[in-house]
């Protein structure tokens, strides 16, 4: 992987950190394509079982796109008549959004500062944010006269209503982390000093658990968020059918019978 996307694999959790601290994470062609990779890496891997999705210093998260890298490439298209920035969208973001919510393993974003643009749809398409109380969210597509992408036309208004999302696209302001975990938006707070510790600790047990219950709970939620209740019920059979068939689920009926704390395989 390229050094603006740090990737490391270690007892069944990848950890994913974006790594250009002194743009605020700001998401140039290299950090986009090496995130892609990375959460796709991820994604493929059968050895990991969650993901940690971070980034290096304290100041941001992601800031969304690299401005003035797109300023020069809009210029180009200008000059030479082409539309070859915007697809973007198609060759990375969206990809990069399809790897952190469809993947089999539950993804933990770990939001250090500010979240905007992209990168609050990166942390959205995660399926647990924990949140520095000093961070900082914001849409800000509007702002730069945008639509909304990174899955987030359909991740925002699905975690905080149609009427609050609308107000937050179209109007785009900071955040607080405190506004955040109010809206539905951050599902934990914690100082900044403890973001990486508690992160982590969190990473690792979902890492340690039972991975086959944690994708039917993903497969789950993502059917059942567009699809009747009578096809949500065949939805949880069938999946349901599948975690029981898992080791894991007779080794967390065993431990419960014993009275002891099950040691998960994974399958």
């Amino acid at each position: 992987m390229a050094d603006t996307v740090l990737y490391e694999v270690s007892d069944g959790l990848a950890t994913i950190t974006l790594n250009r601290p002194e743009a605020m994470n700001a998401l140039n062609i290299a950090a986009k394509t090496a995130l892609r990779d990375a959460a796709e890496a991820a994604a493929a891997d059968p050895a990991v079982r969650a993901v940690l999705l971070t980034s290096a210093g304290d100041r941001a998260f992601c800031v969304g796109q690299d401005l003035k890298e797109h300023v020069g490439l809009l210029l180009q298209d200008q000059e030479s008549g082409a539309n070859a920035t915007m697809t973007t969208v198609r060759d990375h973001y969206n990809p990069i959004v399809r790897a952190l919510t469809g993947m089999d393993k539950p993804v933990i974003a770990a939001v250090n500062g500010v979240a905007a643009g992209a990168g609050f749809g990166f942390a959205l398409a995660a399926d647990y944010r924990i949140v520095a109380d000093t961070a900082s969210f914001n849409t800000s597509f509007a702002g730069v006269a945008l639509t909304a992408d990174s899955g987030m036309s359909w991740t925002l208004p699905r975690l905080i209503g149609q009427s609050r999302a609308s107000d937050l696209l179209l109007f785009p302001r900071n955040l607080t982390a405190q506004e955040a975990y109010e809206l539905g938006i951050a599902n934990r707070l914690v100082p900044a000093a403890e973001l990486p510790s508690e992160a982590l600790k969190l990473a690792r047990k979902l890492a340690e658990g039972p991975t086959v219950a944690y994708a039917a709970l993903k497969a789950s939620m993502a059917y059942g968020a567009d699809h009747s209740l009578d096809e949500a019920l065949d939805k949880e059979d069938e999946l349901q059918t599948l975690a029981g068939a898992s080791e894991d689920h007779t080794i967390a009926v065993r431990a419960f019978l014993a009275k002891e704390r099950p040691k998960y395989l994974g399958r």
